[in-house]
């Protein structure tokens, strides 16, 4: 027997194996791998396919009956399989024979392999053991808000201090500081009475606006001196022209006040500024609150006097002399000279705002020059304000940025054009141009510009979680991608996964596959996601299900697609006894949503597509159309369902596509004031605090202490978690939802992934309200100093954006949609008193889109906000048995009147209401509900046996409202829920919740 025969015959003392993947199959290879792991193992990949199991300490083993070739660790440290001892190993290497010869290998350089990315957790549900007693103090919140980028240009420029010449013509002086000319008589009076303050030396009007200020006083006291010579010459006394007179002085001397206070500003310009806000309004920093901008007093009139006065000839000449000699010095390129008393020019102004005339030159940043965040609002303007004047610096500044762009003197020139020329864009092209990548995003950033470009920017200076969240705060993703991957595909393709992973943490899966979808790279990448949507069940399985069709799925999957387009809907076996109305039932397994998605999506086997087309083709007959494959529930217009279904013809069965007729759409039921739908008789016997209808006509429900149930339209429990929850936060996408336990003002919130149908804690939070909807990871709460926006998924509550807050407050709760917030806001005034306005923003962005004054008294426990931002309050008049319905908004209020009294004004979410009457002698409450719309009439909802016969002062809760899923879900705290679609045409569950 030779040495090698024998050494595959004994027992070996083997450090690890080598174990043949290609031989003997994955799948056999784990179980090897498994049966022998311990903590310090360690699994790597061989080029050859092979793995190399290095066990944590070594074993005993007969080399013929091993899980695979035995490794020795020789005495110099290395490994050695058997048969390749003869030659030393040094220490970190593997010997293996191959093919007759021994190679060696870097255990080092060999892939790492992971057991756990094996394992599967889906379908496990997890039990987390919780102590019985006091809730658990709030953890201080982590405040992570975004900086605003502000870049200094001049300081990277070199460009050094204003010279003293320039600093006298344009600054003012400091606060507090000044000389004062006291002046006798009545100039000293009319200060006196006025607080008038004449022009300080130092600032910028200079002697020529305090000139101006004893020439219009001197003009005054001969006024009044002319006239009480004429009361003398008539013998007779009016005071009234002495008290006019007396007023004009006020009058100008605040004028001129704030003319000198307000002229130029931290932004003043040498054309009118331009806003990029509300008028009025300056945008504010991130996360902070708009400044109004200060206009003075009779708009700069004090200014205009001087300029038509003989004395304005002195003032244009001070600004000709400025002009001249800041042009020689750009025509001679003393560049430093230039930069340092050039004045900012700012773009275009809008119609409606106007600047006030200044005397003085127009003031430029205190302190560094740098691109402000912020642009400001409509400024003094001067007598060299005009489009000659700007025409002419405009053009030297220019000349200027090409001339130092040429000379390599790259920060001068971006200087020039972000802060001189105001054109910020251009500088963020110049700084990218000549590799100041993190340079031009801070300034594209800091100065507002497309979020494409932002994104982009930050991503190739390498700071991509930047990027990633500036991409879903302004929504930019695929823009972003767009706009990356035609300068670098390889950088947009990472942007891409960026993406994908970022919607896979929030939950949802879809939006998952269509980021990735685009790129045939990524789409193996989202086979995981596909998965658990259709775990998720509804129009998710079905999208999910084409897709998995797509990328090649077995048989498996075929056949539940076709399980799928078969099926008469996930309630068709509940029975007659559920409530469920015909028109409720087959809305909830997808059908017509893998229908659609069929048409747009073949089947990787040719085959098994046009089976799968032609029962498409079948099921959008039987149905008579695609129904809601748009997308929670919204049905599709008459063309597009046109185009899906000559798609699926030219892929089905010929035959069968001859055979089969057009759809036709059955008739809508219409929902008008006749429809009135019951509630099951009977009590449950949990509590039910909040409920929602899911996509996949499974039900949602908070049952306080007795945690969450997951049910079937016929009340069957599908799932459950002994979680407390007392309210439900849904993801906008379905895929996950939150679950909230009050405990006075403290909220015990969990995650709850509907996938994989786990849980886990995430904080506890001190609010006084949260909104019953979020993004799936960005939640909105209302504290004591605002509007706080949450991310979800942070290891503790983290704050990354903040509203209001000061003096101003919100008032009740906020209206969210996926698009858009509304919130009334109360502001404190300067003088003690209060504005009540309704704001709204944009969702994701947060930009505030308008605020509307609102009249206080319209606001009252009764009172609700709706999505479309119209007030809805519900006036009771006991002695007529009747409440009124008002819709408030800036138009004439419209009313309706409502046969019965409502105890509390109505319920919203987005823009459906409800509003629940007080019960009748029979103990049946009547509950009115409808959208927004006034002229809609309402339709009516009957809780039977709410409270006991003959007790109806025993008034019970008033029934919740949930909207979510293209479908409407009504729930009352004895256990009871109905969910109907959302114009109220159809009953698509109605059950009372059992402890069973």
């Amino acid at each position: 027997m030779s040495a090698a025969a024998a050494a595959f015959r004994a027992t070996v003392a083997a450090a690890g194996f080598v174990l043949d993947v290609p031989v003997i199959g994955a799948a056999e290879a784990a179980e090897r791998v498994l049966a022998h792991w311990a903590d310090g193992a360690e699994l790597r990949a061989l080029p050859d396919g092979r793995w190399l199991l290095v066990l944590a300490e070594p074993v005993e083993a007969r080399a013929d009956r091993a899980p695979g070739l035995p490794v020795r660790r020789l005495p110099g440290g290395g490994l050695a399989a058997v048969g390749a001892e003869g030659a030393p190993v040094p220490a970190g290497r593997l010997a293996l024979p191959v093919a007759g010869a021994v190679t060696t290998h870097p255990i080092a350089e060999l892939p790492p392999l992971d057991p756990a990315d094996w394992l599967d957790p889906a379908g496990l549900t997890l039990h987390r053991l919780a102590p019985v007693g006091a809730v658990a103090e709030p953890a201080p919140v982590v405040e992570d808000l975004p900086r605003p980028a502000r870049p200094d240009l001049r300081a990277a420029a070199g460009v050094g201090a204003r010279s003293e010449r320039a600093r006298r013509l344009t600054e003012a002086a400091p606060a507090g500081g000044g000389r004062r000319v006291r002046l006798p008589g009545l100039a000293q009076a009319a200060r006196r009475f006025g607080r008038l303050r004449l022009p300080r030396w130092g600032d910028g009007s200079g002697p020529v606006a305090f000139m101006a200020a004893a020439v219009l006083l001197v003009v005054v006291a001969v006024f009044l001196v002319v006239r009480f010579a004429q009361l003398i010459v008539d013998r007779g006394f009016h005071p009234g022209g002495v008290l006019l007179a007396v007023a004009v002085t006020v009058l100008l001397a605040r004028g001129s006040r704030a003319a000198r206070g307000t002229s130029g500003g931290t932004a003043a310009t040498a054309a009118t500024a331009a806003t990029a806000g509300t008028a009025g309004t300056v945008p504010r920093p991130a996360g902070g609150r708009p400044v109004r901008t200060r206009r003075p007093l009779l708009r700069g009139l004090l200014a205009r006097l001087v300029v038509r006065s003989p004395a304005g000839r002195l003032v244009h000449g001070r600004h000709a002399r400025y002009l001249r000699e800041l042009t020689r010095a750009f025509e001679q390129r003393r560049w430093d000279d230039a930069l340092r008393d050039a004045l900012r020019l700012a773009g275009e102004s809008r119609p409606t705002e106007q600047g006030w005339l200044s005397l003085g030159l127009p003031r430029r940043f205190a302190g560094a020059l740098r691109p402000t965040p912020v642009t400001a609002g409509p400024a003094g303007v001067s007598p060299m304000s005009g489009p000659t004047v700007q025409q002419h610096l405009a053009g030297l500044y220019r000349q200027a940025a090409t001339a130092l762009e040429r000379e390599g003197r790259i920060d001068e020139a971006a200087f020039v054009l972000a802060d001189l020329l105001d054109a910020p864009a251009e500088a963020v092209a110049l700084l990218d141009r000549h590799g100041r990548t993190a340079q031009a995003a801070e300034l594209a950033e800091g100065r507002g510009l497309a979020a494409d470009l932002v994104v982009r920017l930050w991503w190739r200076a390498g700071e991509r979680a930047r990027a990633v969240r500036t991409a879903h705060r302004r929504a930019s993703f695929a823009d972003a991608v767009q706009r990356l991957s035609a300068d670098d595909p390889g950088a947009g393709r990472e942007l891409r996964a960026a993406w994908v992973e970022h919607c896979r943490a929030g939950g949802d899966r879809l939006g998952a596959v269509e980021a990735a979808w685009p790129d045939e790279e990524l789409r193996p990448s989202v086979a995981a996601d596909l998965r658990d949507a259709v775990a998720l069940g509804g129009p998710a399985r079905g999208r999910a299900l084409a897709h998995l069709l797509a990328l090649g799925a077995g048989e498996a999957t075929r056949a539940l697609a076709l399980a799928v387009l078969d099926d008469a809907g996930d309630d068709a076996g509940a029975g007659d006894d559920t409530g469920v109305t015909d028109a409720g039932r087959g809305r909830a397994t997808g059908r017509s949503a893998l229908a659609g998605a069929l048409a747009g999506l073949p089947g990787a086997d040719p085959a098994g597509d046009r089976e799968l087309a032609t029962a498409a083709l079948r099921a959008v007959v039987r149905d008579g159309g695609f129904g809601g494959a748009g997308g929670s529930g919204a049905p599709l217009d008459q063309r597009t369902e046109t185009a899906l279904f000559e798609q699926l013809a030219k892929r089905a069965d010929p035959l069968v596509a001859a055979d089969l007729p057009r759809p036709r759409r059955p008739a809508r039921p219409t929902a008008d004031g006749g429809h009135e739908w019951a509630f099951v008789d009977r009590p449950g016997t949990l509590p039910v605090l909040d409920a929602a209808r899911l996509e996949s006509g499974l039900l949602l429900v908070a049952c306080g202490q007795a945690g969450v149930r997951l049910l079937g339209p016929d009340g069957r429990v599908k799932a459950r978690w002994d979680v407390p929850a007392d309210e439900l936060v849904l993801a906008d996408h379905g895929g996950a939802a939150l679950l909230v336990a009050r405990y006075g003002q403290v909220r015990e919130i969990s995650r709850l992934d509907l996938g994989t149908r786990a849980v886990r804690h995430w904080g506890t939070l001190r609010v006084r309200g949260l909104v019953p909807s979020f993004d799936g990871r960005q939640l909105l709460t209302r504290d004591e100093e605002g509007i706080a926006v949450l991310d979800t998924l942070a290891a503790r509550p983290t704050v990354v954006w903040r509203e209001l807050g000061g003096e101003q407050r919100p008032v009740g709760p906020l209206v969210r949609t996926p698009t858009s917030c509304a919130s009334v806001v109360a502001s404190r005034l300067p003088g003690g008193g209060v504005l009540t306005e309704l704001w709204r923003w944009d969702q994701p962005g947060w930009e505030l889109r308008s605020r509307t004054a609102l009249d206080a008294d319209l606001l009252g426990e009764g009172t609700a906000l709706l999505a479309t931002g119209r007030l809805l309050t519900g006036e009771p008049d006991p002695a007529r048995g009747r409440t009124t319905l008002r819709w408030s908004t800036d138009r004439e209020p419209v009313e309706r009147l409502v046969d019965g009294v409502a105890p509390a004004g109505p319920v919203v979410d987005g823009e459906h209401w409800a509003l629940t009457l007080a019960p009748a002698a029979d103990g049946t409450v009547r509950v009115h509900t409808g959208t927004a719309s006034e002229v809609e009439p309402p339709r009516t909802l009957l809780l039977p046996n709410a409270t006991p016969a003959g007790q109806p002062g025993a008034g019970p809760p008033a029934v919740g409202l949930r909207h979510h899923g293209g479908a409407l879900t009504f729930w009352h705290r004895s256990g009871r829920v109905l969910a109907t679609t959302a114009d109220g045409s159809a009953v698509l569950a109605n059950l009372r919740v059992t402890t069973g």
